[in-house]
């Protein structure tokens, strides 16, 4: 699981030049102001003749769709169909991806970061908003009705963002905030049966998310995710939910998988490296000499001096 930049995003879906990256990130967008830019979906995705396929990563920008076709939402632990029309809000806190289920697509979509929103006069702050929570639905079948409502907003957005208005990017923060309180009147969507499919992408982003950590190759390479709450929050689920996950599939609980392949890798730079008990603890995220050598005897059976020697 990777994580997409803003610049990133534009790469991703066409090329280094196809959409001419110093065009979006430059000319329409300012630093002070943060980056915002809005598409319509079936124009936007032929800049590329190559659609590429949509991988199940962390974005680290905010992206409202509003979506006319059928597709299929995987985030979570969840799978979500929408079967005619719908809108969902990404947030950099949940990875996922969706999956065309038919081929007439259509629709708007913008794109922001979180600094665009950041400047709103509200003095709101993004993440506390309900449909920015980590265990928030962020994906809503919608109604014609409602389907026509948010429509209309994207129209208006892509009017301003061309038109040469001195306040424009005010407006612009209104329109968005604008679908998200729209979209916190919804209704959440029923997922659909897939148990086994989620629980298998489940465990298998937490089994890359803790092996992208190692090997430790130098001793300024601290690893960043030690706990099940810390990888539960990496994957967008609740940490009770990861350890039941990970008991079906793996037999095994969150922090017995965690400490092993800790254990692990401890052995390893006991073995082959010069390194100090003190710097090996660091570097597997102990504050403490004393904890880790606690760690590694509950484990091994052997301090590590002792079976280094």
């Amino acid at each position: 699981m990777e994580e997409i930049s803003i610049k990133d995003f534009y790469r991703e879906v066409c090329g280094d030049s196809g959409c001419q990256l110093d065009y979006f990130l430059d000319n329409k967008s300012n630093n002070d102001l943060g980056h915002f830019n809005v598409f319509d979906t079936a124009k936007f995705y032929h800049c590329d003749s190559k659609k590429p396929k949509m991988s199940y990563n962390r974005r680290l920008y905010y992206k409202i769709s509003l979506i006319k076709g059928s597709n299929l939402v995987e985030y979570a632990d969840k799978t979500v169909l929408i079967d005619k029309q719908g809108i969902l809000f990404a947030t950099p806190k949940i990875p996922y991806r969706y999956i065309p289920q038919s081929q007439d697509q259509s629709g708007s979509f913008c794109v922001f970061t979180k600094e665009f929103l950041s400047k709103s006069k509200t003095g709101l702050i993004i993440d506390e908003l309900p449909i920015y929570q980590p265990n928030s639905d962020f994906v809503y079948q919608l109604n014609d009705e409602q389907y026509q409502e948010m429509e209309e907003v994207f129209k208006k957005m892509n009017t301003e963002l061309s038109s040469d208005y001195a306040f424009k990017y005010d407006l612009l923060r209104n329109y968005v905030l604008e679908l998200i309180h729209k979209g916190q009147k919804l209704k959440s969507m029923e997922s659909v049966p897939n148990t086994a499919n989620a629980a298998s992408r489940i465990t298998s982003l937490f089994i890359e998310l803790l092996e992208r950590q190692f090997p430790i190759e130098s001793d300024a390479q601290v690893i960043q995710l030690k706990s099940p709450l810390d990888f539960a929050t990496s994957l967008g689920i609740h940490v009770n939910h990861l350890n039941k996950v990970l008991k079906e599939t793996t037999s095994r609980s969150t922090i017995e998988i965690i400490n092993g392949r800790i254990a692990e890798e401890a052995k390893i730079l006991l073995k082959q490296t010069k390194w100090n008990v003190s710097e090996i603890a660091f570097v597997l995220g102990f504050d403490e000499v004393a904890h880790f050598s606690n760690f590694f005897k509950r484990h091994t059976k052997l301090s590590p001096l002792k079976y280094r020697n």
